[in-house]
């Protein structure tokens, strides 16, 4: 973890001090004579830790304070000579980390210092931990594709954004044909490999913009924003393309390709996200319906 401290204080002997003492307990450090040269260094510089005085000429230390707990992920400590003048809820109030009097004791001070360290290793892993989670909370622990539950909360925003602004947007429903017949002779195991790999190559065909999603069972699908149906048509093409050249070997001298029936179909401005969800369903059965490994397109005016 860095241990880069910024020390703001006017006082030069004891700005130097500091400096020194703070620098032999380990921790990397940088000075500066005023808030305002201190708002300069702190844009070209990272800092995990300022420490401040809160009296000094033109921007206070808790003016200080404030632009650098709303502008910068810095924790804040504040010290002052005057400890009726200011209060340490003023100080907590703005957002420091903790409050000193002077004349500092160096020790309180480096006690102050790895406490104010600590506490913000243990805040940064517990915001690691919760985004984490809620990464878990939108993937598919097999493919780690997006989820189902994902797939409706983007779909709704996508759609939103279409209507919003009228551009095009479009989905693919895709299948594995006769997965369950692969699942009974071959085990879930090897099934699961399957799915992995699909999920994996329908990823490697999208473009940045572009999500795909573990639907359920076998299904997955593709979000296209900005794409019309004919682009779409494009994707699918390529989609299947891309599995033509994966190989499965669920046993010894046994390999297998497996195909996909796909789905497309674009938004009408205005439609429910169930009506339009609904066609590419259709789209995918009627891919089924015609022989499968093939890509079926359903326009807006399709009647259900």
């Amino acid at each position: 973890m860095n241990r880069h401290i910024l020390i703001v204080e006017d006082d030069m002997a004891v700005r130097d001090s500091m400096a020194e003492f703070v620098t032999m307990t380990g921790f990397d450090c940088q000075v500066a004579s005023s808030a305002e040269e201190a708002i300069e260094i702190l844009k070209t510089t990272e800092f995990q830790v300022v420490i401040t005085d809160i009296t000094m000429p033109g921007m206070d230390g808790l003016e200080l304070t404030d632009i650098i707990k709303n502008d910068y992920d810095i924790d804040v400590i504040v010290m002052t000579g005057y400890s009726g003048q200011y209060s340490y809820e003023e100080a907590i109030g703005k957002g420091a980390s903790d409050f000193v009097f002077k004349p500092l004791r160096f020790q309180e001070l480096l006690l102050r210092l790895k406490r104010v360290f600590k506490e913000r290793e243990l805040r940064l892993e517990r915001n690691r931990m919760m985004a984490d989670l809620q990464q878990l909370a939108i993937t598919d622990s097999l493919t780690q594709l997006y989820n189902s539950r994902h797939f409706f909360a983007q779909l709704k925003m996508e759609i939103e954004r279409a209507n919003r602004y009228g551009h095009s947007l479009a989905l693919l429903l895709l299948d594995i044909d006769f997965f369950k017949n692969f699942n009974d002779m071959y085990g879930h195991l090897e099934g699961d490999k399957v799915l992995s790999s699909v999920g994996q190559m329908i990823k490697t065909c999208l473009r940045t913009m572009d999500t795909a999603y573990r639907y359920g069972g076998e299904e997955f699908t593709v979000i296209l924003p900005y794409t019309d149906g004919d682009e779409a048509r494009t994707v699918a093409d390529r989609i299947q393309y891309a599995l033509e050249f994966i190989i499965f070997c669920p046993c010894p001298d046994r390999s297998i390709q497996v195909t996909l029936s796909i789905g497309v179909t674009e938004y009408s401005p205005g439609e429910e996200l169930t009506a339009f969800v609904s066609r590419s369903d259709r789209a995918m059965y009627a891919s089924k319906e015609s022989g499968r490994n093939r890509v079926s397109f359903l326009p807006p005016d399709t009647a259900s």
